[in-house]
C-alpha cells in the first residue's frame, strides 16, 4: 500500500516542472532500490530530458548523488 501511495503522489507531483523542483529523490525511486530507473524517470519530462546527462556512470539509473545535480 505504501508503494501505491508513493506512486500516486509521484504521478500527481510530476505533472509540472515546478513540481519537479520540489520533488525529492525518494519520490522518484518508486521501488525503493536506491536508484531512479529510466522507467521511474519517465513520469517527468524534465527529468527524462536530463536523464542521460545526469547518469554520469552510464549504468541506466540515477543514484541519489547524480539526481542531486539536477
Amino acid at each position: 500500500m505504501k508503494t501505491l501511495n508513493k506512486a500516486l503522489a509521484l504521478i500527481a507531483l510530476a505533472s509540472s516542472s515546478a513540481a519537479f523542483a520540489a520533488t525529492d529523490f525518494d519520490t522518484f525511486d518508486i521501488d525503493g532500490n536506491g536508484g531512479i530507473s529510466l522507467s521511474e524517470a519517465s513520469i517527468n519530462s524534465d527529468l527524462m530530458s536530463m536523464f542521460t546527462e545526469l547518469d554520469t556512470d552510464q549504468n541506466g539509473e540515477l543514484s541519489q548523488e547524480e539526481f542531486s545535480k539536477a
